[in-house]
């Protein structure tokens, strides 16, 4: 859970109060959000799982507001400007409320390096986009390796906070065609929601199969619970099932929403069809309704228990997911156990029943919005006002302490210089160690997308240039993964000091290979190395740059994959000299966390050199390796003779757990240049 940021909760969230013929579903109604959120607690806190309980509220939403924005229709006119109102009332009081302590909480325990991703996930909640900013990070690599974002949880009421806009919308639209063309209003309402629901859910099903962590947070892949929800809103009140089936139809869908996050991986599978199990389960529970027995789920749904947890859901969902990350960071753990999880709970709920009971029904049932044509608006800016300026001030702050960049003559931080032959320190007594613990996660090393454009031959290839003053006296090509972005790093101070134009062609978890070697049968990657290949062979550039081997890590054989050789074998066929540089030691853990815990001379944050990188590298028995390609090994600049340390000449070597950080590959840089002259001959 607190490794990776590819899936976050979902949210119970507050759906609109049902209009009058929708009322006696409201027991069964309030049972279903207080059940679904109950399991959503439960599965993160004990389990670590995903329990699919936000297609169980999307459908709720669909289905109250949609009957309530046709029976306005019905009769002659959608309020727009009071029912956007009431939403703000309802939504912002909890909302802002944690996250604006989620600011203060997080300046003060979270550890730095994880600030800036906050401080950006605070922003895209308050102002719901956190389910596109999710969407944008799930597909971006480096992204990929943030730590569980504590306001990640917001993604699923940024989308229903962008349906609530857009859906009262499509309804006037539908009004105003309804009256002027003289259509059904029935009808016309009920061909657009099987209309989104069978586009969206097909949508949703592709979308699934090709990328399914960018699926799982977009918008257009969850349209489809949203329009069923409408259609059940649409046909529920025209027949009635025998009391006998309904019971059993009732506990089925019961049992289908409590199995949901056992038996299925819902942070892997959906949205997809299967997102059909949960919304189908509470669909069978509002079929069964009331069936006045003891017998039915709905006895024990419309439970008074059940219904006040109901009420706590909204304010029970917002805070047990920063509650449970700000214990594992304080406990410095990575699971909790049942203890842990019992006070992560229980915390979790004392926070819920102390927002629900003075902040979010009091406003709620305040005349806020009700005297004042446009109170609930005010309102909304003055709740989001303080959560906006508390990050942005803390985003400030932020920005200026991780303004840092290393200078290659700075004495107290040599860096990799540290491990060359011969050298002696002459910096002072107790240097601090760099870079700061801040500028981490922003310490990449690119070129601006000023200098970048797409190539013809595929959309996903970026060329990006970074030309000298005069004319280029080498062209050199980085081409492959992040282990060969981060090299950007030592080669692009090679610009100014040697006249070089140093060109990236770069895909996440993709080394320049005939074959997908990180993630096997990858086409996207294998038809995107194809197009740089080619690209390259067009350019034919003085030296192509690459990796020479992967999997440098501790219980994994490092191997230079026949992919790597195929591609070398096409350069040496264009008359393209290749750089193969073998991949930097990976660890199991974080390096640059552990310093920041710990210390740079803790024994826990250095490990065996044997232990993680084998002595000889495969490429030196790899068959079939071109004589075009000449090998970089840097190893000895990471490492001793004996050990990986986290920090070299008081320089962080590593930003995370298998990424060198730009500051130190910045001091590579003359080595790297000195290697590369000297293989090429230059």
């Amino acid at each position: 859970m607190s490794g990776t940021t590819v899936v976050a909760p979902e949210r119970p969230g507050q759906p609109p109060a049902p209009s009058a013929a929708q009322a006696r579903f409201r027991p069964e109604l309030q049972g279903v959000r207080a059940l679904a959120s109950l399991l959503v607690v439960v599965y993160h806190v004990w389990l670590d799982r995903i329990s699919g309980g936000v297609d169980v509220f999307f459908l709720v939403s669909g289905f109250l507001i949609t009957g309530q924005l046709y029976r306005a229709l019905l009769r002659g006119k959608i309020e727009l400007r009071p029912m956007w109102g009431r939403m703000i009332k309802r939504l912002f009081p909890a909302a802002m409320t944690v996250l604006l302590v989620v600011v203060v909480a997080s300046a003060l325990l979270l550890p730095q390096d994880r600030w800036f991703q906050t401080i950006h996930e605070v922003f895209a909640s308050a102002l719901f986009y956190e389910n596109w900013q999710l969407a944008a990070d799930s597909v971006d690599y480096f992204a990929q390796h943030n730590s569980a974002s504590l306001v990640q949880h917001f993604w699923s009421l940024s989308i229903q906070g962008q349906f609530y806009l857009l859906w009262p919308l499509i309804f006037v639209a539908l009004g105003f065609l309804a009256r002027n063309r003289g259509w059904s209003l029935r009808r016309i309402v009920n061909t657009l929601l099987i209309t989104l629901f069978v586009l969206s859910l097909a949508y949703s099903v592709y979308l699934t199969a090709v990328d399914q962590p960018l699926a799982y947070f977009h918008g257009l892949t969850r349209v489809w619970e949203f329009a069923l929800g409408g259609l059940m809103a649409m046909f529920l009140d025209a027949f009635t099932l025998p009391r006998g089936l309904r019971i059993v139809l009732g506990w089925i869908g019961v049992a289908g929403l409590v199995l949901c996050g056992i038996v299925l991986r819902v942070d892997s599978v959906f949205p997809g069809w299967i997102a059909l199990w949960p919304t189908l389960s509470a669909g069978l529970v509002l079929v069964a309704g009331q069936t006045g027995t003891v017998f039915g789920a709905d006895r024990w749904l419309s439970s008074k228990p059940l219904g006040y947890l109901g009420n706590l859901s909204f304010s029970l969902y917002l805070w047990h997911w920063p509650v449970l990350v700000f214990y594992l960071v304080v406990r410095d753990r990575v699971a909790v156990g049942l203890l842990g999880g019992a006070v992560v709970v229980g915390a979790s709920f004392v926070l819920s029943i102390l927002t629900y009971h003075f902040i979010e029904n009091p406003i709620r049932l305040s005349k806020i919005g009700t005297v004042k044509r446009w109170g609930a608006y005010r309102f909304g800016i003055i709740a989001l006002a303080p959560v906006l300026i508390a990050a942005g001030l803390w985003g400030g702050y932020t920005t200026a302490q991780a303004n840092y960049s290393i200078a290659l003559d700075d004495a107290d931080h040599p860096g990799a210089a540290a491990h060359a032959p011969g050298f002696v320190y002459r910096g002072s007594p107790s240097p601090s160690v760099v870079p700061p613990t801040l500028k981490l996660p922003e310490d990449w090393a690119g070129i601006t997308d000023d200098k970048c454009t797409t190539s013809p031959r595929n959309e996903e290839l970026k060329v990006c240039t970074e030309n000298p003053a005069g004319p280029p006296k080498k062209r050199v090509v980085l081409v492959g993964d992040s282990h060969i972005q981060q090299y950007l790093a030592a080669f692009l101070p090679m610009v100014q000091t040697e006249g070089w134009a140093v060109t990236s062609m770069l895909k996440g978890a993709c080394p320049f290979s005939t074959t997908a070697d990180l993630m096997p049968g990858d086409q996207g990657c294998m038809d995107w190395n194809k197009a740089a290949a080619d690209e390259i062979v067009s350019m034919h550039p003085d030296a192509v740059v690459t990796l020479a081997s992967v999997n440098t890590k501790a219980g994994i054989t490092e191997t230079t994959p026949a992919g790597f050789v195929n591609q070398w074998a096409q350069m040496d066929n264009a008359g393209i000299p290749v750089i193969a540089v073998r991949d930097n030691p990976r660890f199991a853990f974080n390096m640059a966390a552990c310093v920041a815990q710990r210390s740079p001379t803790d024994p826990a944050c250095t490990l065996n050199r044997a232990a993680v990188q084998p002595a000889e590298a495969p490429y030196a028995a790899a068959p079939g390796v071109p004589g075009n390609v000449s090998f970089l090994d840097f190893t000895d600049y990471f490492c001793d003779k004996t050990t990986c340390p986290p920090v070299v000449g008081n320089v962080l070597v590593y930003m995370d757990d298998n990424h060198l950080t730009a500051t130190y590959l910045t001091t590579l840089a003359p080595i790297a240049d000195k290697q590369v002259k000297t293989a090429l001959k230059w």
